[in-house]
């Protein structure tokens, strides 16, 4: 079976199985399978498939169409223009999330900056890889979440710090900046999340409790203890959510608050500075 013939029979079958990209995974499987780029795929299309590969290819299709999702089966994402690994232990780092980053980013060079909810480590990462902090602390209640931030760093060459604490819990002296993008989404709503998302990423990392607002809630209250003063606090928030966590915010000692959104024009980070030292 020549390359293109194997290209459209996984196209039609992922397809059938409701994969709305169906050509693009496709097709990023075969040369992640056939350690290929886009253009030796191109050029050598025709080219019958070494049966080896056929079979890694085949077997990266039927994950696929299960909805296993495709960062999981290539074990790599993109973010901020770096490379990140991922696994069954970590969310998958989203666009959304890089909103974040840009909104901490001018306030991070030369500073301690911490993240608390850690996953891959992506946002503490890229904070340190382009921002050049004096310290860069992620923690995760997962010790398996933070191998993965650890494997990052060392690909990345970053110097980062990883502990692993249930929020503040292990977390000692005060920070800068204090970043997280922590669980979310309400306990109800985690069943009608795609299937991508509801079977394979880790529910610790995707939910938030009742109303979805307990992470910001126990964050904030503590929050305080852990800034200096003037320090900044920053957050991603679900699209329906910036008021909530803006009350908390201002209920803690905190002003200069402001709300970002993203390209769909939804609320997406919410920040502010620790007026009063808590």
């Amino acid at each position: 079976m020549t390359k293109r013939e194997a290209l459209r029979q996984a196209q039609a079958e992922l397809a059938a199985a409701g994969i709305a990209d169906a050509y693009t995974d496709a097709r990023l499987l075969l040369m992640q399978t056939g350690e290929m780029n886009s253009s030796q795929l191109l050029l050598s299309e025709n080219e019958t498939l070494k049966p080896q590969v056929y079979a890694r290819y085949r077997a990266a299709i039927l994950r696929r169409r299960e909805h296993v999702p495709l960062q999981y089966i290539t074990g790599e994402q993109e973010f901020m223009g770096l490379p990140f690994f991922v696994s069954p232990a970590v969310l998958i780092p989203r666009q959304d999330t890089e909103h974040l980053v840009e909104a901490a980013m001018p306030y991070c060079k030369g500073k301690r900056v911490l993240d608390l909810c850690t996953g891959s480590g992506c946002i503490i990462l890229s904070l340190a890889k382009l921002c050049k902090p004096c310290l860069a602390v992620g923690t995760d209640i997962s010790q398996e979440a933070l191998s993965i931030a650890k494997k990052n760093a060392k690909a990345l060459s970053v110097e980062a710090e990883f502990v692993q604490s249930d929020l503040f819990e292990n977390v000692v002296g005060r920070y800068d900046v204090i970043i997280s993008n922590p669980p979310y989404i309400r306990t109800d709503e985690i069943s009608t999340l795609m299937p991508e998302v509801r079977d394979y990423e880790p529910h610790m990392a995707l939910d938030g409790d009742a109303d979805g607002l307990c992470f910001y809630r126990r964050i904030v209250a503590k929050a305080g203890e852990h800034l200096t003063e003037g320090g900044m606090l920053f957050f991603e928030i679900g699209a329906e959510q910036a008021g909530e966590v803006v009350s908390y915010l201002e209920e803690n000692g905190f002003g200069e608050i402001f709300v970002k959104k993203d390209y769909a024009g939804l609320d997406r980070v919410v920040y502010g500075r620790l007026m009063d030292k808590q």
